[in-house]
């Protein structure tokens, strides 16, 4: 009875598009946007993998990652040390936070 009405709330998602989607005011699934009246969090994504689907906010209000090409010395620290500390959570896919922050902010 359960795979049933997941089965019935896949086919409903389908037909009128997920609810959160629309409240968090995303595109699509695994889509990332900013959230700058946010007061703690700089980014949301509904995240999607397989059945499971997830909203998850990340990134420091206000801080900006190294981004993919670090100018400065310090910048290059700096994306290394996040790389390094949040690797295990980076590893475990789309379903983390670490996964997204990594992706869009460093």
């Amino acid at each position: 009875m359960v795979i049933t009405l997941s089965v019935n709330y896949q086919r409903y998602n389908m037909a009128q598009g997920d609810p959160r989607l629309k409240r968090v005011g995303v595109s699509g699934y695994n889509k990332p946007k900013r959230t700058p009246n946010h007061p703690t969090k700089s980014h949301v994504v509904v995240a999607k993998e397989g059945d499971q689907v997830k909203t998850i906010r990340f990134g420091q209000q206000g801080v900006s990652g190294a981004g993919k090409a670090p100018k400065t010395l310090a910048q290059i620290k700096r994306r290394k040390s996040f790389k390094a500390r949040h690797a295990q959570n980076i590893a475990k896919g789309k379903m983390s936070a670490a996964y997204w922050a990594d992706k869009v902010k460093w």
